[in-house]
């Protein structure tokens, strides 16, 4: 069994509706994850306890009935959902322990001196 990879590339040309399409769901993507990381924020600053994926679902389903975000309303739910799931992943990877990659690279038996100025005889001779 082979385990061959391919790439494509594609290039996307878009008419200029769907370039409207696309740059009102990009904005309103973004005005969530902003909209959302400030209310995690500010939660986190009055409670000292965040808000899950969840609870920021649904607080986004009423803003998104609020007169003055109705625009929300005129795009997939779909993109404006990932950016919650985002959100909270970057939180996850922020805040969830790690080792450094500074740490890896301290293993004592992956170390390489070098030999500069001494001939392989003379360091073999001195090991002796």
């Amino acid at each position: 069994m082979s385990n061959v990879k391919r790439a494509y590339r594609y290039r996307f040309y878009p008419t200029d509706e769907q370039k409207r399409i696309l740059a009102r769901t990009f904005g309103c993507v973004r005005y969530t994850y902003n909209w959302a990381l400030q209310l995690s924020i500010d939660t986190y600053q009055q409670t000292g306890k965040g808000l899950s994926y969840k609870q920021l679902s649904a607080r986004l389903t009423t803003l998104k009935q609020q007169a003055e975000t109705l625009f929300l309303n005129e795009v997939s739910c779909v993109p404006c959902q990932q950016a919650l799931r985002h959100l909270k992943r970057a939180y996850v990877n922020f805040f969830e322990p790690r080792e450094t990659a500074a740490a890896r690279r301290q293993d004592p038996c992956q170390n390489s001196r070098s030999t500069s100025g001494l001939s392989a005889q003379a360091f073999d001779e001195t090991r002796s």
